[in-house]
C-alpha cells in the first residue's frame, strides 16, 4: 500500500499538475524590437513591441512602464498591465491618448513579463528620443563620397564606406593596439568638401567593439590635424551617432578613436554629409513612373523598373535614390511623373540614418501623385505618421525558403473586394521577402486595410490615390498570383493624368 500511495503522488505531483513544477523560469522579454537603443520615434503616441519571453506557467501577459528618468519614479511615468501576447512572437501596444509623451525628451521604457501564476520575470530596460520634428522635412544634406579611406590598424577599411544595405552586416575591426589605445580612420575626400553632419553606425549586437572615446579632426594636407569642437565624445555609450557640426570645409576628415569597450574598435559605416539640395534629375518624355530606390545605396530591391517598362502600357522610369528625393524636388520635375512607386529594402531599420527618408515621408504625407509602396515602401507609408509604426514580426516571411523546405505558401486574403484586385484571384499567392510589418494597432487615420495574411499585406487611403502591398506583385516566379496588383495600379494612376 505504501508503495502505491507513493507510485499515486508522483504520478498527481509529475503527470496531472506538470505546469507549476516543470515551468521553467520567466525571462526577460527582448527590447530590440521598436523602438529600440535610442531611434528617434517622432509620434508622441509611439508603438512600442517586444520579443516575448519564454517560460512561465500559463498564458503570459506584460507590464509597461513609460518615464522620463531611469529610475521610473517621477510623475511621468506611465504603466500598462495585462498586455496579452500579440501572437508567439511579439507583443505590441501603442501609448494612449490621454498619455502622449513629451516631445523633445528622452525616453526609457521597460517590460517584464508575468505569467498566470502570478510570478513576474526580469526587467528588461531601454530608451528612445522623441522629436517629432525631425522627419518633417528633406535633411537638406547631400552624402558626400570618400575617395579613399586609411586605417591605423586591421584589415577591409573599406567596409566603412560600403554604403549598400548588406554593408550595413560587414565592418572594419582594428588590431589590438597595445598600452597605446589610440587608433586613427582617416577619410579623403579628393577635394575640398564642406561636412556639415556625420552619421556614425557600430556593432549593434552589443558594446564589445563599439567605440567610446573619440574625436574628429579636419587636415589640409593629412599631416597636421585640428581637432572639430562639435565632435567630441566621451563615455559613449550607443551605436549610433549623429554628430552636426559647424561646417568644417577641408579634403581630409580623421576620426580619432581613444578608447572603445572589448578588444579592439570595430566600424560598420560612417556617411559624411554635406549641406545642401540634389540637383533636380532630367526627366523622360511622355509618361513615365518615378521609382523611389529604398535600398541603402540608393537602388532597389527587384528588377522593378526593366517590369514597368516591360508592361504594355508605354510607360518610362525614372529612379532617384530616398536620399535625394523630396516634395521639393518633385514639385521642380519639368514632366511629372504619373506615379510615384517607393520600392523596398534589405535592411533593418534600426540599422540605418533614418533622417535620409525624410523627403520620401514629405512625399507620402503632401504628394498628390499617385502612389505606391512596395514591402519597404508599404512601411514607410505608415512610419511617415510615427517611425515606430512599423516593427519587426518576430520571423521571416521568405517565400523561396517556404517552397524549399516543401511547405505550404501563406495565402493572402482579400477583406475588401476593389478595382486594384481586378483578376486576382481570393485568396492568393505572392512573393514574400521580409521581416518587418506595419501594425494593425497604430495605422493612420486614413489608410483601411484591404488584404491580409497573418498580416496586414495591403492599405489603401480614404482620400488618395494611395495604395500599398507588402509582397513583391513585380517578381517573376510562377507561384506570383499578384502581378496584376501592380498593373491596375499603373492602369489607375494613367487615368488620374488624363482626367
Amino acid at each position: 500500500m505504501k508503495t502505491f500511495l507513493i507510485a499515486f503522488l508522483f504520478f498527481f505531483l509529475f503527470i496531472l499538475i506538470p505546469g507549476e513544477l516543470s515551468a521553467e523560469p520567466l525571462t526577460a522579454p527582448n527590447l530590440t524590437n521598436n523602438p529600440s537603443l535610442d531611434v528617434i520615434a517622432t509620434n508622441t503616441r509611439p508603438l512600442l513591441s517586444i520579443f516575448n519571453a519564454s517560460g512561465g506557467t500559463g498564458k503570459r501577459t506584460y507590464i509597461f512602464q513609460i518615464d522620463t528618468v531611469p529610475e521610473f519614479n517621477s510623475e511621468s511615468l506611465v504603466e500598462y498591465k495585462d498586455i496579452p501576447e500579440t501572437n508567439k512572437y511579439i507583443t505590441e501596444k501603442q501609448i494612449e491618448k490621454k498619455d502622449a509623451l513629451s516631445d523633445k525628451t528622452r525616453h526609457y521604457w521597460r517590460a517584464r513579463a508575468v505569467d498566470e501564476s502570478g510570478s513576474m520575470g526580469p526587467w528588461a530596460q531601454t530608451r528612445f528620443f522623441l522629436d517629432t520634428v525631425s522627419d518633417d522635412t528633406f535633411m537638406n544634406l547631400i552624402r558626400i563620397p570618400v575617395k579613399e579611406v586609411t586605417v591605423s590598424s586591421g584589415q577591409n577599411p573599406k567596409n566603412i564606406t560600403d554604403l549598400d544595405d548588406p554593408g550595413q552586416s560587414t565592418f572594419w575591426l582594428g588590431s589590438p593596439s597595445g598600452d597605446d589605445r589610440a587608433q586613427w580612420v582617416i577619410f579623403d575626400l579628393g577635394k575640398t568638401q564642406k561636412v556639415s553632419r556625420i552619421w556614425m553606425f557600430s556593432t549593434p549586437s552589443g558594446k564589445n567593439g563599439r567605440l567610446k572615446n573619440f574625436i574628429w579632426q579636419w587636415s589640409n594636407d593629412n599631416r597636421v590635424w585640428t581637432d572639430i569642437p562639435d565632435a567630441v565624445a566621451q563615455n559613449n555609450d550607443t551605436f549610433r551617432n549623429i554628430i552636426e557640426i559647424e561646417p568644417v570645409s577641408s579634403r581630409y576628415f580623421r576620426l580619432l578613436i581613444k578608447d572603445w569597450y572589448g578588444y579592439t574598435p570595430q566600424i560598420n559605416a560612417v556617411i559624411l554629409y554635406s549641406p545642401g539640395i540634389p540637383e533636380v534629375p532630367e526627366t523622360p518624355d511622355g509618361n513615365y513612373v518615378l521609382i523611389v530606390g529604398n535600398q541603402m545605396n540608393g537602388f532597389t530591391f527587384s528588377e522593378l523598373a526593366e517590369f514597368v517598362e516591360e508592361l504594355d502600357l508605354d510607360l518610362k522610369t525614372l529612379t532617384v535614390p530616398h536620399y535625394e528625393v523630396s516634395l521639393d524636388m518633385v514639385n521642380k520635375l519639368k514632366n511629372k511623373p504619373v506615379a510615384i512607386i517607393c520600392s523596398g529594402n534589405n535592411a533593418d531599420y534600426e540599422d540605418l540614418p533614418m533622417f535620409e527618408y525624410n523627403g520620401v515621408f514629405e512625399i507620402i504625407r503632401q504628394s498628390q501623385i499617385p502612389i505606391l509602396g512596395i514591402c519597404c515602401g508599404h512601411q514607410l507609408t505608415c512610419m511617415a505618421y510615427g517611425y515606430t509604426f512599423a516593427r519587426s514580426m518576430g520571423w521571416s516571411d521568405i517565400t523561396s525558403l517556404a517552397l524549399d523546405e516543401q511547405n505550404e505558401i501563406t495565402a493572402i486574403t482579400i477583406k475588401k473586394d476593389i478595382p486594384i484586385f481586378q483578376g486576382i484571384a481570393n485568396p492568393f499567392t505572392a512573393p514574400e521577402i521580409h521581416s518587418w510589418a506595419v501594425s494593425p494597432v497604430s495605422l493612420p487615420d486614413d489608410y483601411e486595410i484591404t488584404s491580409e495574411s497573418t498580416y496586414i499585406q495591403t492599405l489603401k487611403s480614404k482620400t488618395r490615390v494611395l495604395y500599398t502591398k507588402q509582397f513583391h506583385a513585380e517578381i517573376k516566379t510562377d507561384y506570383n498570383e499578384a502581378t496584376p496588383y501592380l498593373i491596375n495600379f499603373l492602369k489607375v494612376a494613367l487615368q488620374e493624368k488624363n482626367r
